[in-house]
């Protein structure tokens, strides 16, 4: 699937076999990643204590491992559509392994001695620098071996992962963290890391190709209503439209990864086994509905439609938590249960499209622009997860909770303008429909 790919029409018995070994494989990849950089700030209050810093210091090491990603999502998805999904993901995965090895051998506090918040930042950045192959690369490679009309589908399961890993992030590290310290922490996602590196090298291969001129890479059907695959996504204002989208709703979903912990034990007053339900029933939900999202749009080819609904129903989602949170001031029994369960819904709503959205990226650029384009999306998630974090602390001492779910509430709405409108007739639509 390198630089030498050209567009053509998958082998459909090959593809029907063997496709769903890819898509397994980009699922593992983007959730062993997700476990890093959605679980590690489920243990914000072990690393405070930890490490000896505030909420400004947590702010600023969990934001630097979002502008790694942010940084690097593009460098590696145009090299991803130059040397294939295949290397460049190997690459990715083993590297990020080894810079979570480092972390766990040279970065972790020992009772009263912690490293400083300086070598703990500068590892994050790492992780996220060499994990930011992850995303482009596995993404293309679904594309590659999957048709239109199934797509949406395969996407939103391969987007599954990040909350699927995230939830399992949020279920073991806040343990793991406690009982063992931060050295099980890195070096079990190291661990999953490599794990998965070796299914990319049984199973991510080219797929089988037969050659048919002018029509999409593994489908069978003509070009259509999408951007002629010789143009860069770089030049496209509808992928930036999409991608820019993307990055604003991001906000509040990050804002829930970041800091609901923080919120659920300052405020709310909650335990760990408390606020780790949480966080697993907000990933596992965003899992769910993922998933039926995918398949709900390839049905009905309303990927657009379905993306700025979702930015109206997490604005309300997110005003009302904001709502609830100024009217009690606290949170004691019951009304920790209220905001909790506001947060899983607000948190799913806020990630429910985003194999929605991946879709609509790489549908318009081309499989053989693929890489870029969700580059792009992900330059912008995660230039806001570098954002989010450091943005709250400040805005938390200035004001309060409420004043945080109202803004990542208004960040939600602002996605709605920016979100390219759907069209009346696409052709790849009308086709999802038949």
């Amino acid at each position: 699937m390198g630089k030498g790919f050209q567009a053509a029409g998958v082998a459909s018995g090959v593809s029907g076999n063997h496709r769903w070994k890819v898509l397994g494989v980009g699922f593992a990849a983007n959730a062993s990643f997700s476990a890093a950089f959605s679980g590690i700030p489920t243990t914000a209050i072990f690393l405070r204590h930890g490490y000896h810093i505030g909420n400004g210091g947590l702010g600023l090491v969990l934001g630097m491992l979002g502008l790694g990603i942010a940084v690097s999502e593009l460098p590696w998805g145009v090299l991803t559509d130059r040397w294939g999904d295949r290397r460049v993901l190997l690459l990715g995965l083993l590297s990020t392994a080894a810079a979570l090895a480092v972390m766990a051998a040279f970065v972790v506090p020992h009772g009263d001695n912690a490293p400083g918040i300086v070598p703990l930042a500068l590892g994050l950045l790492g992780v996220g620098l060499l994990g930011g192959s992850v995303n482009g690369s596995s993404g293309r490679a679904v594309m590659a071996w999957f048709r239109e009309g199934e797509r949406g589908l395969a996407m939103s399961i391969r987007q599954t992962a990040v909350p699927a890993g995230g939830g399992l992030g949020a279920l073991a590290l806040p343990s793991l963290a406690a009982h063992f310290g931060f050295v099980a922490v890195y070096g079990v996602l190291a661990a999953l890391c490599v794990a998965t590196a070796w299914f990319a090298w049984r199973w991510l291969h080219e797929p089988p190709v037969v050659v048919s001129a002018g029509r999409n890479a593994t489908d069978g059907h003509e070009h259509a209503a999408l951007a002629p695959e010789s143009a860069s996504p770089l030049r496209d204002v509808g992928v930036w439209r999409v991608a820019l989208g993307i990055g604003v709703l991001c906000v509040p979903q990050l804002a829930v990864v970041t800091f609901a912990t923080v919120f659920l034990h300052d405020f709310g007053h909650a335990g760990v086994f408390e606020i780790s339900a949480t966080m697993a029933a907000v990933q596992t939900g965003a899992a769910v509905a993922r998933v039926w999202s995918g398949r709900w749009t390839d049905r009905r080819g309303n990927r657009r439609q379905y993306m700025r609904a979702c930015s109206v129903l997490t604005a309300l989602l997110f005003a009302a938590l904001a709502l609830i949170a100024a009217g009690t001031g606290g949170a004691h029994g019951v009304i920790t249960l209220v905001i909790a369960t506001m947060v899983v819904l607000g948190g799913v709503s806020a990630s429910a499209w985003h194999g929605v959205a991946y879709t609509e990226l790489a549908t318009l650029a081309g499989t053989r622009r693929a890489g870029t384009a969700l580059a792009m999306g992900n330059t912008c998630a995660f230039m806001t997860l570098f954002v989010t974090p450091l943005a709250i602390p400040p805005l938390l001492a200035a004001t309060s909770w409420p004043a945080v779910w109202a803004i990542a509430s208004l960040c939600a709405l602002l996605a709605l303008p920016v979100f390219p409108k759907p069209l009346r007739t696409t052709r790849y639509a009308s086709r999802a429909r038949a």
